[in-house]
């Protein structure tokens, strides 16, 4: 349906909804499609008296049933509660929904893609991944005629900032998050960010749309920055790589694999490359190859953009699966058994300085049948001990596992072995 103008219905007025609002009252003719798009409604938590001429909404179930706007915009944030019950009743009115929520999609995409498609309107999440870099329509709609393998990047910027700080300045991890919580690079309570979950969220969204599977963010297998130290940092960078917190999704015969981990970069990689606060993705296809895409992935900017463009989309008329397949045909993939994942591994060890050491940790590995690519032994000062840093060949992680277990029993240690995975991208 052709309109001269668009009604638009805004529930969320934080960073990426003011934006919104700002760049719709500055350009409502933006669409290539024509006709404006013209802000007609809005809730938030308190009123704002420079917005008072719009009309305003206190519940946002109410502002997304209302027949004052034709298409329902969710900014609020998180996966249940006011935010979810808004964008659920206005899908089932018929009413097409843009949404920036990640965690919703992460957790709900199925069940809400499924009443998306049963009224035919459009369910669009552009904004809810790497900001104003376009990485779900890549997904979507550039790769529709390829077999995608692997999708792997960096998609939070609080924790690349941290890595990156970390790696220039020496500071420890807890000081540079005080200082990116002074920035606003990350929140108050930045669990959701350096646990991995926010980068869970949307790993999990972009493997639904590469693999044509249902979002299951429990299947996600989540470790977060926590225990990086910035020695890791040095040692790892002397060994050719950089320790970036990667988030991946790859397809195997056994089913897909949804992770987010630290793990050593190739300094070489593009991925190893992306410092501060941006995000990049990395997609493999079977026919078109290596695509590497990176850019802003937050702020009011970049993903207000991102709403706007998927407003774009829904003025265009078109309507397609919410994911990569019809909802009722959407497959729930039961998650790859992380423990039989094969991988390469980091191994970070601090010893006595006495003889035989080495010979001990070389035969425990051997007996755990693990092999050694490459052996770093390195005095550090002030670090109370003798750092011991090998990579190894490929080996189940269980098998890795097991032998990190052994040699933590050694009597030669002085404190407990740092593993960390090496990316296989």
């Amino acid at each position: 349906m052709t309109r001269k103008d668009w009604r638009i219905g805004i529930a969320g007025l934080g960073t990426v909804g003011g934006g919104l609002v700002k760049f719709l009252d500055e350009r409502p003719g933006f669409a290539p499609a024509g006709g404006n798009a013209i802000v007609t409604g809005i809730c938030a938590r308190s009123r704002r008296p420079a917005l008072s001429a719009i009309p305003w909404f206190d519940d946002p179930v109410e502002l997304a049933l209302s027949d004052t706007n034709d298409i329902f915009i969710e900014l609020i944030g998180g996966a249940d509660g006011p935010a979810k019950a808004a964008v659920e009743a206005a899908l089932s009115v018929g009413k097409p929904v843009v949404t920036a929520n990640k965690a919703l999609i992460a957790h709900h995409g199925a069940s809400l893609a499924a009443v998306a498609e049963a009224q035919g309107v459009p369910l669009l999440f552009e904004a809810a991944v790497m900001g104003g870099t376009p990485a779900v329509k890549i997904l979507r709609e550039a790769m529709v005629g390829d077999d995608i393998e692997i999708v792997a990047g960096i998609l939070n910027g609080t924790c690349n900032y941290i890595l990156s700080e970390m790696e220039s300045t020496g500071a420890a991890f807890e000081d540079v998050l005080s200082e990116a919580q002074r920035l606003g690079y990350a929140e108050a309570d930045p669990t959701m960010d350096i646990g991995g979950f926010d980068a869970a969220h949307k790993i999990t969204i972009l493997a639904a749309l590469a693999f044509g599977c249902a979002p299951s963010f429990a299947s996600a297998e989540v470790e977060g920055l926590q225990a990086i130290e910035t020695l890791d940092i040095r040692l790892a960078k002397d060994l050719g790589y950089r320790i970036k917190l990667i988030a991946s999704a790859a397809r195997s015969e056994a089913g897909v694999s949804i992770r987010v981990h630290p793990a050593l970069t190739p300094l070489d990689h593009p991925l190893a490359r992306v410092g501060g606060v941006l995000n990049a993705l990395f997609i493999e296809g079977r026919r078109v190859g290596r695509i590497f895409v990176q850019g802003a992935g937050a702020g009011a900017g970049p993903t207000a953009a991102a709403v706007a463009a998927d407003i774009a989309d829904v003025m265009t008329g078109a309507v397609r699966p919410v994911f990569q397949a019809p909802a009722p045909a959407l497959r729930f993939v039961a998650p790859v058994d992380g423990a039989q994942a094969v991988g390469r591994a980091y191994v970070r060890l601090l010893v006595r300085d006495e003889p035989g050491v080495i010979a001990s940790i070389t035969e425990t590995l051997a007996e755990a049948g693990v092999s050694i690519d490459s052996f770093l032994q390195k005095p550090i000062a002030g670090v109370g001990g003798v750092p011991i840093v090998l990579t190894t060949h490929l080996a189940s992680e269980s098998v890795l596992t097991d032998a990190v277990n052994r040699i933590a029993a050694l009597p030669s240690m002085l404190e407990a072995p740092r593993l960390i995975r090496i990316a296989r991208i």
